[in-house]
């Protein structure tokens, strides 16, 4: 039963893609004509006509069926000419083709940006509390970093004569040796 019913929708679901194909690769204008009045007889009895005033704010509430209706529509009345076209069949006829619905709606929402600032910002403080909690609560560094410690090992490496040849004990020698601060 549920073999058979699959089948019936992917049978109807080829029939209309197949007219919708037609539509749009036929070089036949008078096949193209045919098709589209059997595809507009049969989408008006199935459907209703969608009127075309206002489709912005509609568009987001029609089902797939009506905006599969509303582009008929539209094919239809594109194939006029442009200069008898009414001022709300043109903003129908871009605002389907060029308006901000599904691959063109917007990433994010209007606020979006503040939002992101206020994480970022928060993000950036607990990372500061967190290393200020670090620096508090560890121990003291260890002895040898501070600069006697690095200044009296300079002189232990100039009395054993440590890297004699580029080094701290070289002639001419002109660098730091161990003091690093």
């Amino acid at each position: 039963m549920q073999a058979a019913l699959r089948l019936a929708r992917h049978s109807a679901s080829v029939r209309s893609a197949n007219s919708i194909r037609c539509l749009a690769t036929t070089a036949n204008p008078a096949h193209v004509a045919s098709a589209s009045s059997a595809s507009s007889s049969s989408s008006s009895s199935k459907a209703s006509i969608i009127p075309l005033s206002n489709v912005e704010a509609q568009w987001e509430k029609m089902n797939a069926e009506d905006k599969s209706t509303v582009h008929e529509q539209l094919e239809e009345i594109m194939k006029k000419d442009w200069k008898q076209l009414s001022l709300d069949e043109k903003k129908a006829a871009y605002y389907v083709a060029f308006g901000p619905h599904g691959p063109r709606a917007p990433v994010s929402k209007p606020g979006d940006g503040w939002k992101i600032f206020a994480g970022t910002a928060a993000l950036v403080g607990v990372t500061g509390i967190i290393y200020y909690a670090i620096r508090i609560f560890s121990p003291a560094p260890p002895r040898t970093i501070n600069k006697e410690w690095q200044e009296a090992s300079n002189e232990r490496a100039l009395e054993q004569k440590m890297n004699p040849i580029t080094g701290i004990a070289s002639e001419g020698y002109s660098g730091k040796g161990f003091v690093q601060k």
